[in-house]
């Protein structure tokens, strides 16, 4: 039996417990393609259960003036910040 993944550092395993711009992209592929048959739509994406960091995204995207516009939302806890020089 797999032993469970416990964190981003566990194994190497490089995951992220949700990803806004992943799921972001997948949303604009579904409109793109017309997956649902639909110009709209309003889905939710679950993520991140294997390394026990459930996350929900709530993600929203339509056609407009040519392009497609993406919502992306949800909850989220910080667990690291810092700052950039250039």
């Amino acid at each position: 039996m797999a032993k469970p993944r416990r964190d981003c550092a566990d194994d190497g395993i490089p995951e992220d417990p949700a990803t806004g711009s992943g799921n972001g992209c997948l949303a604009a592929y579904f409109i793109k393609n017309h997956y649902w048959g639909k110009a709209e739509i309003d889905i939710r994406a679950e993520q991140g259960y294997e390394i026990n960091r459930p996350s929900l995204l709530y993600l929203r995207a339509r056609e407009s003036n040519g392009g497609i516009e993406v919502f992306v939302g949800g909850k989220s806890i910080t667990v690291a910040e810092g700052i950039i020089q250039l």
